[in-house]
């Protein structure tokens, strides 16, 4: 029986690779545009002559050449329509696995290129500043030199930072002795056994990196910091200078508490103390053998009363704070050169401020002395009561004066009924 061109072209069934195209249906080939229209072809088609190409009866069309009506749908069994089988072929198995295995690779390069890039890059900022520890203890640092060594990764190693205000015109004397302390401290880790690239003391001065004063939103200084190999400062990686105080000592432990890093102070020797002490025993010897014949003053009560006084008033008006803390003597404002003597907080104070509160304590007790002396004297009684007003106008004066300093410092102190 002959068969016509489609039929040659559609097996008897469907291979494995292949994709049968139903009716309805767009056919997609690899590599080619997608064709428009259905993909039920019929046997056999006309030829230029209105013939048809091959021969026999399955493959010729009905009478007049027409299709049938209805789309070209025949019944069940009709065979002048003929279905097109188009195999599609599918890539190689081999071929993906080596697209994906190239990708791979392609990708683990770009990872291992970018880990030796950060790689070089810690190893070039620690091999510098290895290099400056080097030359000096503590690395000055400016705005640049902060952001790249401090801020930027890659970082493994902790930086601690003192920002301060070394220059002359600031008048911060708080801060040289801060910075004194934190010498000592920087020079103990650097020569000590246990020194590596773990740690760096670094110090930001106001004058060459104001920026980082104002990126850090920083308006107070002598300010220490520790900022860890990874992420961001916490709270307590800011050191509490006005609690605790600025000593080498109390430094070290607050850095081992953040870094693990135990750094064992070594201070240079300091014979002041020392020579002071000589010289003080020195001048009660000396005295008490010129006066080894009249040994009489020390049984007097008053001068002994005198003493403790002495040491009451130095107690009481912070004279002890001063010498753990160091504060300034007074401070002076550089913009309009107003000068206080009281500190505006109840965390801190100048030495003028304790000078000024020993004399206020001096005088109120001066007062309540001779309040005392009016009430127990057996002397003329107008001496006794003008003893007396005296007395009480300076406890009641500088009482008030001392209650004034209070409320500045302390706002909303209960005793204001005083001071208006």
């Amino acid at each position: 029986m002959p068969t016509t061109a489609a039929a040659k072209m559609a097996p008897a069934s469907s291979p494995p690779s292949t994709r049968r195209c139903e009716r309805d249906e767009e056919l997609h080939l690899p590599g080619a545009a997608a064709p428009r229209g259905r993909c039920d072809w019929p046997g056999p088609e006309p030829n230029e002559r209105g013939g048809e190409v091959g021969s026999g009866a399955a493959g010729a069309l009905p009478a007049g050449g027409q299709r049938p009506a209805g789309g070209g749908k025949m019944a069940p069994g009709d065979r002048r329509w003929q279905r097109l089988w188009v195999p599609v072929p599918h890539p190689p198995a081999g071929s993906c696995l080596l697209l994906l295995l190239l990708l791979l690779l392609l990708l683990c390069g770009q990872l291992g290129g970018g880990q030796k890039k950060k790689e070089n890059l810690l190893a070039e900022k620690v091999e510098q500043l290895m290099e400056w520890s080097s030359r000096r203890s503590v690395i000055r640092m400016n705005g640049d030199k902060f952001r790249r060594f401090v801020k930027a990764p890659p970082r493994n190693y902790s930086v601690i930072v003192m920002f301060t205000a070394l220059q002359p015109q600031r008048q911060c004397s708080v801060c040289r002795q801060a910075n004194e302390e934190y010498q000592v401290l920087a020079n103990s880790w650097r020569y000590s056994s246990a020194f590596s690239n773990k740690l760096f003391f670094t110090i930001v001065d106001y004058d060459e990196g104001a920026d980082v004063f104002q990126q850090l939103n920083m308006n107070s200084a002598p300010t220490f910091m520790h900022f860890p190999p990874k992420g961001k400062p916490k709270r307590a990686d800011t050191f509490d200078l006005q609690r605790i105080g600025f000593a080498a000592e109390q430094l070290a432990k607050w850095i081992a508490d953040r870094t693990d890093v135990h750094i064992r102070v070594f201070r240079p020797p300091n014979y002041s103390g020392t020579i002071a002490l000589a010289l003080l025993v020195s001048l009660v010897g000396g005295l008490l053998y010129l006066r080894r014949n009249n040994l009489e003053f020390i049984y007097n009560k008053t001068g002994w009363a005198m003493a403790a006084l002495c040491v009451v008033f130095a107690m009481t008006s912070g004279q002890m704070w001063n010498h753990i803390r160091g504060p300034p003597y007074a401070h002076k404002n550089p913009q309009n050169g107003q000068v206080s003597y009281i500190h505006g907080s109840s965390q801190a104070q100048f030495v003028a401020e304790s000078h000024i509160i020993l004399l206020l304590n001096a005088a109120i007790t001066m007062g309540m002395v001779l309040l005392n002396e009016a009430a127990t004297s057996k002397g003329d009684v107008g001496k006794r009561r003008i003893i007396c007003l005296v007395g009480l106008g300076l406890v009641v004066f500088f009482f008030s004066f001392l209650l004034s300093i209070f409320r500045s410092k302390y706002h909303g102190y209960p005793y204001s009924f005083l001071i208006k």
